[in-house]
């Protein structure tokens, strides 16, 4: 890719940074418009579930091809089809007639959404190659984050309350088409100069590996943790996991170079990541059924409640690049372990959503460390690889957070789901599906142990920062480096 100025390399940013606050806000607005699809639906606590984990599932299993297929047919090319795909998805989820049209059409935004974030991302490390320079872009990019977090809420709030949860995918048809003639402007193309062949075996072997495990997570609060099925899908999982292992050890080209984990910062970073985002999508997802089918709010207002939360994340993100690149991943890493725990505390041991200062406490709290995590998480990820797979890195980046919000959402609803079960068994209204409608300290109670669950995820963030970023996990950093830098692909390793 040719040398740009100054100017050009940022409006590179900001129509990479276009795409990021297209998506993120698509998936910010759901959360906010859950209840109102649930009325209109009749749905279930899983059919919920399935509205969101369908799109991350497909996202974080094609990531990663997405961002080799880019690396190889052009990176601009690959971006410009995720923005149509993506668009249309947003079309056909507005006039989806029933959940099931519905978590198809998400299912094909999430073909164009693995296309965006993981490319995008590729045309910034290229762009960007000074490292302080392009810690400070990713920083930017975090803040965008921050951004669709605040605009999401209230902007989704408006528009559920005013026009029905539908117009909330009518906001991605403009940015959607914006960003695609802006890219076809100013965007230049580029490839890597010798990219990984496609590995279609590796690549089913982890969407089975995906989509078994969350079937298993979400269904097993519905039919019970022993039914067959269940017990099926966990066994399907672990065995593709298995499988995937074994593949990507015995051939040359795998779809991810088994590698790349002997670097202790990059690995840290892929366990930090789904933990973060496991910890993000429980904690919208609680809180948006909490502050609408608990208080009382209306979509607007719950957008209003999380604003704080939202507000912080944003002010904190560029911030958090900027302290990235001068003093290394380490503290940020630490502070937002810290201010994470310290939130999911508040809800699991004080009971934090039943006062609104304790609310809004653990609301700025999560914000500061959420904020804080995104940048160190891709920098470190994506410094320790050599340009020429930076598609695939930052595609496996990428794909650890969207598998870390599919987890999320199934684990922190399934627990939500088998506690109210607990907790309003024998009694009581009932919700969609045949579960129990939990309303004020019955929510509270079984949101508790999810809370917990938060709690870990926090503290894992905490402890991995810490032990995966010092001077010896740097030295693995560079040895992986050197070793990955080859053009020629790698001999196999053949297993006994």
């Amino acid at each position: 890719m040719p040398e740009l100025s100054h100017r050009r390399r940022l409006l590179v940013l900001a129509i990479c940074c276009l795409s990021l606050l297209m998506v993120s806000i698509d998936n910010t607005v759901l959360n906010v418009a859950i209840p109102a699809m649930q009325r209109d639906f009749h749905a279930s606590m899983s059919g919920l579930q399935w509205t969101i984990d369908a799109y991350l599932i497909v996202v974080a299993g094609l990531m990663i091809t997405s961002g080799s297929t880019a690396d190889r047919l052009g990176r601009r090319r690959v971006f410009q089809f995720g923005l149509v795909l993506f668009t249309a998805g947003s079309l056909l989820c507005s006039l989806a007639p029933g959940l099931g049209w519905l978590v198809a059409a998400r299912v094909v935004q999430a073909a164009g959404g693995s296309m965006l974030n993981p490319v995008a991302m590729s045309i910034i490390t290229n762009t960007f190659t000074e490292p302080r320079e392009r810690a400070r872009a990713i920083g930017v990019w975090g803040g965008v984050v921050g951004i669709s977090m605040a605009a999401g809420p209230l902007v989704g709030g408006v528009l559920v309350d005013s026009v029905g949860w539908r117009s909330i995918f009518w906001l991605n048809l403009p940015i959607g088409l914006a960003a695609l003639v802006l890219t076809r402007l100013f965007v230049p193309e580029s490839r890597a100069p010798h990219p990984r062949r496609p590995d279609p075996a590796g690549q089913l072997l982890m969407i089975v590996t995906l989509g078994a495990l969350t079937y298993a997570i979400i269904e097993g609060a519905e039919l019970g943790w022993t039914s067959p099925v269940v017990l099926g899908c966990a066994a399907a999982a672990a065995l593709a996991l298995a499988l995937f292992v074994r593949h990507a050890l015995r051939v040359p080209e795998p779809l991810i170079d088994v590698r790349f984990f002997r670097s202790l910062p990059f690995s840290g970073a892929t366990l930090i990541a789904i933990c973060a985002f496991s910890a993000l999508a429980g904690f919208l997802f609680l809180n948006s059924i909490y502050l609408q089918s608990v208080r009382g709010l209306t979509a607007l207002h719950a957008g209003l409640y999380l604003l704080p939360m939202a507000a912080v994340t944003g002010i904190v993100a560029p911030f958090s690049g900027r302290l990235t690149g001068s003093r290394g991943p380490r503290l940020p890493l630490q502070i937002a372990g810290a201010t994470m725990l310290a939130s999911a505390l508040l809800f699991a041991a004080f009971d934090g959503e039943t006062r609104d200062s304790t609310l809004f406490a653990a609301y700025i709290l999560f914000g500061i460390g959420f904020g804080t995590v995104n940048s160190p998480i891709t920098n470190t990820a994506v410094s320790g690889m050599p340009r020429a797979q930076a598609g695939v890195a930052a595609a496996v980046a990428s794909t650890s957070r969207q598998i870390g919000q599919a987890l999320g959402v199934a684990v922190f609803g399934a627990v939500l789901g088998v506690a109210g079960a607990s907790t309003a068994h024998g009694g009581g209204a009932h919700g969609g599906g045949g579960r129990p409608a939990l309303a004020g300290a019955d929510f509270v109670a079984a949101a508790r142990p999810a809370y917990w669950i938060m709690a870990g995820c926090a503290a894992a963030v905490l402890v991995l920062g810490t032990i995966t970023t010092g001077r010896r996990a740097v030295r693995t950093a560079e040895r992986t480096a050197a070793a990955t830098a080859t053009d020629t692909p790698r001999t196999p390793v053949r297993t006994p």
